[in-house]
């Protein structure tokens, strides 16, 4: 993908964190891009990596981490490098993300209408009498009824499913080009779940947004995205179109998630769990894969730092010993 193509492009980032068990490795060597219009989905396990992602390109990380390399381009703006100004410039406007805490991410003591027009009076400088009527129109347009009275309710007057979709509201106000959507849909039943993901992708269809999806729902994101960038433990292990992933996964750990996903045409009985665990990324001595010590296909070679292979068109595996093409999926990958 070129630089021009691109909306944005995260190249190496490696992200840490200080606690007082010692130094959290959190993120290491991240690369992705999303295109104009794309949706690219990051998937993985609880702990990979993938909302951290999200706040150290936002800008927002917790006080205890700090990126110690990468760049992470939206346009011509590096936002690792870009100075606070530059920052709140961009965000809210130009890029918007969707917490997926939505109780935590709102603020308990301002009504939720005056919070989505807030973005309109700072980003779009419309009058604060217009931008409750905007508030109201964005909170109809999130499936929220009676939206005029529910404008006027602080967060906690609100069950979880309608704090979720007034964040998606202040979010998706400014129509910015790129927006983070992390587990938009927590907490929503499955027709309200279709609802917001149809919203969204509308926008995006109406805007050109660009909109990178944090779930660890494969299926769902088969259904949203045109991309998926699979993360462990820190390591977005492939990255390829949905179609290449689901027809022919070549990493070990994407074959193993999606054996374990479950499918309406399957039993129960083919679900298998994902064998081990993440690695503690406190240790020093983390491998270079850190799936390896979970891995049935760990050769020597393993060791040594990843290989960024491309084993088809736009599709990216980081691993010395792919799986081979028609690879059965269930299990029993460990054969060559």
């Amino acid at each position: 993908m070129t630089a021009a193509a691109a909306a944005l492009r995260v190249e190496r980032l490696s992200v840490e964190f200080r606690t007082r068990s010692g130094l959290v490795r959190a993120l290491d060597n991240v690369s992705f891009s999303v295109r104009k219009g794309e949706t690219i989905a990051l998937v993985g396990e609880s702990g990979s990596g993938k909302s951290v992602t999200a706040y150290a390109i936002m800008g927002i990380l917790d006080l205890a981490g700090r990126v110690t390399n990468g760049q992470v381009m939206f346009g011509e703006i590096d936002l690792l490098a870009a100075s606070p100004k530059q920052l709140a410039a961009v965000r809210g406007r130009q890029i918007s993300m969707i917490f997926q805490n939505p109780r935590t991410a709102l603020n308990p003591i301002r009504p939720v209408g005056r919070q989505i027009a807030d973005v309109f009076i700072r980003h779009a400088k419309v009058p604060a009498r217009e931008a409750s009527g905007q508030a109201i129109e964005m909170l109809r347009a999130v499936g929220i009824t009676d939206p005029a009275r529910r404008a006027s309710a602080y967060p906690f007057e609100l069950s979880g499913g309608m704090c979720q979709r007034v964040m998606i509201a202040i979010a998706l106000a400014a129509k910015p080009s790129l927006l983070i959507a992390d587990e938009p849909t927590t907490g929503l039943d499955v027709t309200t779940q279709a609802v917001i993901m149809d919203l969204i992708a509308d926008l995006a269809a109406e805007l050109g947004m660009a909109t990178i999806f944090i779930t660890h729902d494969l299926a769902l994101a088969s259904q949203r995205a045109t991309r998926i960038a699979v993360m462990h433990a820190g390591h977005v292990v492939e990255d390829a179109p949905i179609a290449d992933l689901f027809a022919q996964p070549r990493h070990p750990y994407t074959a193993e998630l999606i054996a374990a996903t479950p499918d309406s045409a399957a039993s129960l009985d083919e679900l298998a769990a994902i064998p081990g665990s993440l690695p503690d990324l406190r240790r020093s001595d983390l491998p270079p894969c850190r799936y390896s010590e979970r891995c049935p296909r760990k050769t020597e070679h393993c060791a040594q730092p990843l290989p960024q292979t491309a084993v088809g068109a736009e599709h990216i595996v980081a691993c010395w010993n792919p799986l081979p093409v028609y690879a059965p999926l269930k299990r029993a990958i460990g054969a060559s």
